[in-house]
């Protein structure tokens, strides 16, 4: 997801980095000594092809997001040029929303790898009838209109496109089409360049009515794009990007009067009016996916690094995960190098519990870290209580234990490969293998993502074949 350059040549980056380190700065482009694949356990799951979701003007959907609805029975993905799809619990798929129709004017911004709708919600309401969320959804996505004035704006670039957080309330929840109005935006966020736009919102699933928490909308800001944070934005906090946002999207208080700001988000109550109340953590890149431990409610992330260091981080209330500063555990010196003389020595900065290195070979070029999932079923014994992340590109999955977490590298990270037949696949494999049988090319990567389906299931999410596919117990246990 970076669109930063490869590394330079050892004598080239030597002379380019000395008058930026650091004194004392021990610079490396790569902090990990032990290739990933030699360390931790390999864990093999069998799989289904379980839906196949139509293309867009002839090319494959580019998944994103998926989410279950138990009470209307089908579950809910979005692609990034704008459908929204349901799919039923049998794999049946109906367009359901085209964010993208000209009849609601939102014009999405798709082009590229990173812009598009990056991601949707629905309320934990959305099919109690009677009720403030009733049949609400929510889409955070680029558009290319950016006429009206941005509630957010970063001080420095081009006005690149726009990302906007829009509510759709449907009429009848319950209905196969959506059949609201259109949407009420929101917020709106001025990019200044054209990569690193947003990344997943969501309610936290673990939450009840009563809850402090219930009804919140989580949303992942990125810093704005380029590369290296060029306009130190992520450690600004009176700057909304490079955020984890909390609002309540029922609520009003806000500053445009759209959104409620959490009375016990970390600034909103702190006097200081250089501080932003929507922050409840700062200091991330580009934050791909988040995730809760249904057993012990935390909260995990997937920040895609720069050119060295991929990362995946506990959020807490008022944390700062330390970019730009820090790339993972390790002091930022630029895209070149980071510096791996007092790692993890900042008391204030909560540091990855895993992190892999770019050029580890097990990896394509510009890795990025997504997808998250903790596993705490019992149908696929060999993932029970892990931690369950992906390399977008690669489609490699790598596992972490959920209950004995480690303290940043990657020894302790784990690989998890597909059975398929005798042999044990990875995720690009297989997606090369189904472009084949499409007459497609094969393609390069498989930008993966990872869902949860109905109780436990764990649904694998790609931009290049269309299809979603889900893991399942061993055929042959």
């Amino acid at each position: 997801m970076s669109l930063s350059q490869r590394p330079l040549p050892g004598c080239v980056l030597v002379a380019a980095l000395l008058l930026a380190a650091p004194v004392h700065a021990q610079m490396s482009n790569d902090p990990f000594d032990v290739p990933l694949a030699s360390n931790g356990e390999v864990i093999q799951v069998d799989y289904e092809d379980f839906a196949e979701i139509p293309d867009v003007g002839g090319e494959p959907s580019r998944m994103m997001q998926l989410q279950d609805e138990p009470v209307v029975g089908r579950m809910f993905l979005n692609g990034m040029r704008g459908p929204v799809h349901t799919v039923g619990y049998d794999g049946a798929v109906a367009l359901y929303l085209d964010i993208n129709a000209s009849e609601w004017g939102v014009r999405v911004e798709s082009s590229g790898r990173e812009r598009g709708v990056q991601s949707f919600a629905l309320h934990p309401q959305f099919a109690e009838a009677g009720t403030p969320g009733y049949g609400k959804l929510y889409a955070w996505t680029d558009t290319e209109n950016t006429a009206p004035a941005p509630d957010f704006v970063s001080g420095g670039g081009d006005d690149a496109h726009d990302t906007v957080l829009l509510e759709w309330t449907a009429t009848d929840a319950s209905g196969a089409r959506y059949d609201g109005g259109p949407p009420r935006e929101l917020m709106r966020f001025e990019q200044p360049f054209g990569n690193h736009n947003g990344g997943q919102i969501g309610f936290n699933p673990l939450a009840s009515p009563g809850d402090a928490d219930f009804g919140l909308l989580y949303i992942g800001v990125a810093d704005g794009g380029s590369g290296g944070d060029p306009l130190d934005l992520s450690q600004n906090l009176s700057s909304g990007f490079g955020k984890i946002f909390r609002i309540d999207p029922l609520g009003s208080d806000s500053e445009n009067g759209e959104y409620g700001i959490p009375a016990d988000n970390p600034y909103a109550r702190d006097g200081d009016p250089d501080t932003l109340g929507e922050i409840y953590a700062y200091g991330v890149r580009n934050p791909q996916r988040f995730a809760w431990d249904p057993e012990n409610g935390n909260l995990f992330l997937a920040d895609v690094g720069q050119n060295i260091v991929e990362e995946l981080s506990l959020v807490t209330r008022g944390g700062n995960l330390g970019w730009n500063d820090w790339e993972g555990s390790f002091r930022f010196i630029s895209r070149q190098a980071v510096d791996l003389a007092s790692p993890r020595s900042d008391p204030g900065v909560n540091y990855p519990v895993a992190e892999y290195g770019q050029l580890d070979p097990l990896f394509q070029p510009q890795s990025a870290a997504s997808g998250v999932h903790v596993y705490r079923g019992a149908e696929i014994p060999q993932l029970a209580d892990l931690v369950l992340f992906t390399d977008l590109p690669s489609g490699e999955i790598l596992h972490i234990d959920a209950d004995d977490l480690p303290d940043g590298g990657q020894a302790l990270i784990g690989r998890v490969l597909l059975n398929e037949g005798d042999e044990a696949s990875t995720v690009l494999d297989v997606v090369r293998a189904k472009n084949l049988e499409q007459g497609r090319d094969p393609a390069t990567r498989v930008d993966l993502h990872l869902a949860r389906g109905p109780g436990e299931q764990v649904f694998l999410l790609n931009k290049h074949d269309g299809v979603l596919r889900r893991l399942v117990p061993d055929a042959d246990p």
